[in-house]
């Protein structure tokens, strides 16, 4: 296999740069616009100082930070976190190169900041600057409401590990660069059309109790814009996912449909729930709040039901109310306890509408044995690869059986090294598909 370098993934941004687009940029003023790159070469210089950095450490701590490429005066002076951004400029700008990156490292939190790069007609690359951006873009991976302030349309590289780096266009990556290989980002399974389809009836229950109590309301409510539920179950399943990379165990998530709850939780010849939870109001505790949200987030936008303005996930997000703020703090805690349950030996089991059955299960042994599962390669499932299972350990294979055994049922895996798959029976076949393999937060 050829190993690409630092030359390369400069190479690789400039054929690709112009493609990546932002759709809702539609004002452009000097300091607004999608910024060019910097010549080839210069840029190149760039990614090999970055590259070289990412391979040192600072006082024995891995060296990974973010780093713009942006004029200071580009930057409002008078923004700052946590819906703005905040530019500090050095009295004497830097002389870029890795070892002033090593040590500025501690001071630009990756999580927080950003480096400030500038190019000079005469003196090249030079560091003017730490851009301040708060921690709230992390929300946008990790899954939360909170609205992060946009990172202007310039060149970021993110370096995370060593000899990894990110290459970003704004906020949007382009490519990365990692272990000699060349990245390119693609949509994530969350972005399919059969995954959401898949809880289409769950949704459509949901909503019909809040259509149910909207009807009792004595004021008028909002129309609320039913994709909100997608789009909240698909935060809270990344807030999952995120807290159990982050725990360093690993953990598996199993979904079967709403109609097996009562047969797994009893004999049958699927799995064994070590820990069951007692059939009642509490264990569906998720659509509970889900509902609530609804119908809170429509009972206060009731003043505007005469614009006929869908409600949803954009004033969700931008509600400064209590009663609101109190739901969201509540279904992201509820998120946090289910990942906590993957630390025991066994899967945490679900139905198709978080109704949580149990954890601690394991899956029979007795079920008939895969032996060819297949890689997705698109978010559809349309291009797939056959993949022999006794490449996956014991967790993995678990699944792929009980997967086989009911078509209906979906499991999340998450390995110790980080690395998520989305199993579900697809085409006569198992399929898994890696979830965010290139996210610049996956370290």
């Amino acid at each position: 296999m050829r190993h690409f370098y630092a030359e390369d993934l400069a190479a690789y941004l400039f054929d690709r740069w112009d493609e990546t687009q932002f759709p809702e940029l539609d004002e452009v003023t000097d300091c607004r616009f999608a910024d060019p790159l910097p010549e080839q070469s210069t840029l190149a210089h760039l990614i090999s100082a970055c590259y070289q950095a990412s391979l040192l450490k600072e006082e024995g701590r891995p060296v990974r930070f973010r780093l713009i490429l942006r004029e200071p005066d580009c930057f409002d002076s008078d923004e700052g976190p946590p819906t703005g951004l905040h530019r500090m400029v050095f009295s004497e700008p830097l002389p870029f190169d890795e070892h002033e990156l090593q040590r500025l490292s501690p001071a630009a939190d990756f999580y927080n900041s950003l480096v400030g790069v500038k190019l000079d007609r005469q003196k090249g690359l030079e560091v003017w600057g730490i851009v301040h951006s708060g921690s709230r873009w992390v929300q946008n991976i990790y899954g939360g409401r909170l609205i992060a302030p946009p990172l202007p349309h310039s060149l970021v590289v993110c370096v995370t590990d060593p000899g990894r780096i990110t290459v970003c266009k704004g906020s949007l990556t382009v490519a990365t660069l990692n272990r000699g290989r060349i990245i390119s980002p693609s949509k994530e399974v969350f972005d399919s059309a059969w995954l959401p389809a898949s809880f289409a009836s769950v949704r459509s229950k949901l909503y019909d109790f809040h259509m149910a109590a909207r009807d009792q309301a004595k004021e008028p409510w909002a129309q609320l814009d039913p994709t909100i539920m997608k789009t909240l179950a698909q935060q809270v399943v990344r807030r999952i996912i995120s807290s159990v990379r982050n725990s360093g165990h690993g953990g598996t998530i199993l979904i079967i449909p709403p109609e097996m709850a009562t047969e797994v939780s009893q004999d049958n010849p699927y799995m064994v729930i070590k820990y069951k939870i007692t059939d009642d109001e509490k264990r569906r505790r998720f659509q509970t709040l889900i509902v609530n949200l609804m119908n809170t987030l429509a009972a206060a936008h009731g003043h505007e039901t005469s614009t006929g303005k869908l409600v949803g996930w954009n004033e969700f997000v931008a509600s400064n109310r209590e009663s609101v703020s109190q739901l969201d703090e509540a279904i992201f805690g509820l998120a946090h306890l289910f990942a906590d349950l993957t630390a025991v030996d066994g899967a945490v089991v679900f139905t198709g509408g978080f109704e949580l059955l149990g954890f601690g299960a394991e899956i029979s042994g007795g079920l008939e044995r895969v032996k060819t599962v297949a890689r997705a390669l698109d978010v559809e499932g349309i291009e797939t690869e056959q993949v022999n299972v006794e490449n996956f350990g014991t967790r993995h294979r678990s699944v792929y059986r009980l997967c086989n055994a009911v078509h209906e049922a979906m499991g999340i895996v998450i390995s110790q090294d980080r690395l998520v798959r989305l199993v579900k029976w697809k085409d006569g076949i198992v399929t898994y598909w890696n979830h965010i393999a290139t996210s610049i937060l996956d370290f």
